[in-house]
């Protein structure tokens, strides 16, 4: 039997696992409900309780480690996580949990869900075949991850590349990390969608989400397509300082916003002319994430097999 890596995938509304092997195939995909507003110990066991299920699978026996990728920030040396939409896991030592569960059995990789993804895009997705690479995550948060050199890059604490947290307007609004003018506070889905009703936009119904402005911006609505040209400029402003810090090939944008396709994509192609403007800059290539849903669980196994040197793998 083909070896695997038995992935899981933290976020703040499920927590998703499946057996990947080396071809980034999925096999007893299995999930529960994350119960985000709960103690430390329920959610580990809604962790542990995917872990079993996927024990309980027949590829079991054929699993050579654990890769976890999940909502940050993450401490990837100490094994713990903080993620903000999970406030009882605050410096929470999970690897050292899951080990326990798993009585340390097979080795525990935890990486963040913004370079998870980016490991699943650089292996089976859209930035596959480019050796420097920056994947981003536009949804309720604006997350990311790099490729340099042909590699993930993590960085020391698996936080690298969390493009959200760039500032690109010294004076602009406040941001939940404590910086102000966040690509993030701009960019986000629940950025995109404050602006436009801040700006007089009617949502239809009871409908106020950014799918919705989105919407309104493919009808011509003049009000969403302003929302969607200053999160654009944003994008293009931390993308711009991003490549001209250590030089890239391709951008893959994946995530709810980036299902507006063109509404977004559109002024993004023309705001990141206007800010990468270097001759080494000036190449970008600009690219929908493919992997989807898929790409935290993928990711999470193509980070665990990278840095445990599995082979045959990436």
């Amino acid at each position: 039997m083909d070896e695997m890596v038995a992935a899981v995938d933290i976020g703040g509304t499920k927590i998703a696992g499946a057996l990947v092997d080396r071809g980034g195939r999925m096999l007893a995909q299995c999930q529960r409900p994350t119960p985000a507003k709960e103690d430390a110990a329920r959610v580990l066991a809604a962790v542990t309780e995917v872990l079993d299920e996927l024990a309980a699978a027949p590829e079991w026996s054929a699993v050579r480690c654990v890769g976890i990728g999940s909502a940050g920030p993450v401490d990837a040396p100490k094994g713990a996580v903080s993620p903000v939409n999970i406030p009882a896991w605050r410096g929470f030592p999970l690897v050292d949990a899951v080990r326990e569960h798993l009585a340390g059995d097979l080795p525990v990789v935890l990486t963040g869900d913004g370079p998870a993804m980016t490991a699943a895009e650089h292996w089976q997705g859209a930035a596959r075949g480019f050796r420097n690479a920056l994947c981003m995550v536009v949804s309720t948060g604006v997350g990311g991850g790099l490729v340099l050199d042909g590699s993930l890059y993590p960085g020391p604490t698996g936080n690298a590349g969390h493009i959200g947290h760039i500032s690109v307007d010294l004076d602009g609004d406040p941001c939940p990390c404590g910086s102000r003018g966040c690509v993030e506070i701009i960019a986000s889905g629940t950025s995109i969608a404050r602006r436009a009703l801040r700006d007089g936009w009617l949502p239809r119904g009871d409908d106020a989400s950014a799918g919705a402005v989105a919407a309104s911006a493919a009808e011509g609505d003049p009000i969403a397509l302003a929302a969607f040209a200053r999160a654009a400029q944003a994008l293009a402003a931390g993308i711009a300082a991003t490549a001209t810090l250590v030089e890239l090939d391709v951008v893959v944008i994946g995530g709810g916003v980036a299902k507006s396709g063109e509404t977004l994509f559109a002024p993004l192609r023309e705001a990141l002319h206007d800010y990468a403007t270097l001759p080494f800059v000036r190449h970008l290539e600009l690219r929908p994430a493919e992997l989807g849903t898929d790409a935290g669980l993928v990711g999470a196994a193509a980070a665990a097999a990278q840095e445990l040197g599995l082979d045959g793998w990436l």
